[in-house]
């Protein structure tokens, strides 16, 4: 998706953070108050206009974040705040924001905030906390993922909640009834499907040195027993050791694509749109994935389905969601958050939906796009949306790239039989244990 740019005048303006390594813009506005994502607007008098109206700020995300050139046009109309749009790869914004929070410059005055930078951003103070009504945290479970010490950091626009898929034709082939309702069935039943020969490797899993193979490892434990992290920050070891050896088993059992070890986690995924897997918990995009041509070579078989637990099915489910946030340095917070309340709005979910194919944070629109047809295989998708939370007592935490870090190659190794279960997580739990000490 190209660059859009209203205001060129602004790029000029921008030339003094980019000496620092990013890009911002100075404005006048310096004001911290203001409403966010429905709640109610205390706005006060600035630069930006006596009703807090107008001026202009700069935008930074990646290409599926950024509106079309007519919907920032209707926001500007509207409000006569002009918008710059940065767009910027996601795997890069991040540096530029801690590169430009360094020399005490804004990167931009809104920002995409991943869920997994929550922690490092707050404990750094980079984030511009945010007034959300209850209204829209009761239709917002993802808003949990951003909130730290009772302070909403950032408002989640796009959803990514975990939502299991299987294949359909498959199980009839192999004469299995009935859609899994644990993790011991979907075990089970993987060995059937192989031992029959309809599906050689059926359950798909992310096993190589990368983020999916950790966050897969959190669910899996967190959707079997409900729990992952103590309130100290510590690993489950209960919980976390049992989700690693049922890993351990299915790699032993080979009902997991050899290949998985070392390819993508995203390639992984996709092994249930080719009809090479039959098993998958992972990203909500894939429901769209699995009715789209270009993606599945499987269309009609495949079947959204709660994610199973231990005894039943599960009564959680992991979300992994992106947000935007106000940065701390921004000189345009007003007008920054207004564009944050617009962006994030019931009418603006579903115009995004249908642009951008966005998922909604609100439940309410989610419910509404399914209900009119717009989402098309939906499955369990909505009732598993109700059954988003976060699986880090205390929010996300400050070093949370360090511990993935360690969870997916102690996870790697024991994938490459360089490892038992047991060892690989001696070896995780001593480092999350070392970093939450900290």
């Amino acid at each position: 998706m190209k660059k859009r740019l209203i205001s060129t005048l602004l790029i000029l303006s921008m030339t003094a953070a980019m000496a620092a390594g990013c890009s911002g813009k100075e404005s006048s506005s310096d004001s911290n108050t203001g409403g966010t994502g429905g709640a109610s607007s205390d706005t006060t008098a600035s630069d930006d206009g006596a009703d807090g109206e107008g001026g202009s700020i700069t935008f930074m995300a990646p290409d599926w974040a950024i509106p079309t050139d007519d919907q920032l046009k209707a926001f500007t109309d509207e409000t006569g705040i002009e918008v710059t749009v940065n767009e910027v790869g996601w795997d890069d914004i991040r540096d530029k924001m801690v590169t430009a929070a360094a020399g005490g410059q804004a990167v931009a005055d809104v920002v995409e905030v991943d869920w997994s930078w929550v922690g490092e951003f707050y404990a750094a103070d980079w984030l511009e906390p945010l007034e959300v009504s209850d209204e829209v945290k009761a239709d917002m479970p993802t808003l949990e993922t951003f909130t730290k010490d009772g302070n909403v950091l950032a408002i989640p626009y796009a959803n990514d909640y975990r939502l299991s898929y299987y294949n359909t034709k498959q199980y009839e082939d192999a004469e299995i009834k009935e859609e899994p309702q644990t993790w011991d069935e979907v075990y089970a039943n993987c060995k059937t499907l192989k031992e029959k020969g309809v599906c050689d490797y059926p359950f798909a899993l992310p096993l190589n040195a990368e983020e999916k193979t950790s966050t897969y490892l959190m669910w899996l434990a967190y959707t079997m027993n409900g729990i992952v992290f103590n309130d100290d920050g510590t690993l489950n070891k209960d919980s976390v050791l049992a989700a690693l050896k049922y890993e351990e088993q299915l790699i032993k059992d080979e009902l997991v694509d050899p290949a998985d070890k070392t390819s993508s986690g995203m390639d992984a995924y996709k092994r249930i749109l080719s009809g090479s897997a039959n098993f998958l918990t992972g990203p909500t995009s894939f429901v769209s994935k699995s009715t789209n041509e270009e993606d599945c070579s499987v269309i009609g078989q495949i079947t959204p389905i709660l994610v199973p637990g231990k005894d039943a099915k599960a009564t959680v489910t992991m979300a992994l969601p992106e947000a935007l946030g106000v940065t701390k340095f921004s000189e345009n917070k007003d007008a920054a958050k207004k564009f944050i309340e617009w962006y994030t709005s019931a009418e603006m979910q579903e115009a995004l939906n249908e642009t951008n194919t966005a998922i909604p944070t609100l439940n309410s629109v989610l419910k509404k796009l399914i209900d009119d047809g717009k989402i098309q295989n939906a499955g369990a998708m909505m009732e598993q949306a109700e059954l988003i939370a976060s699986p880090f007592p205390g929010g996300v935490p400050s070093y949370y790239a360090e511990m993935s870090n360690a969870m997916y190659n102690a996870i790697n190794k024991m994938a490459l039989s360089e490892m038992t279960a047991d060892e690989a997580y001696a070896e995780m739990e001593a480092k999350v244990a070392e970093l939450a000490a900290e």
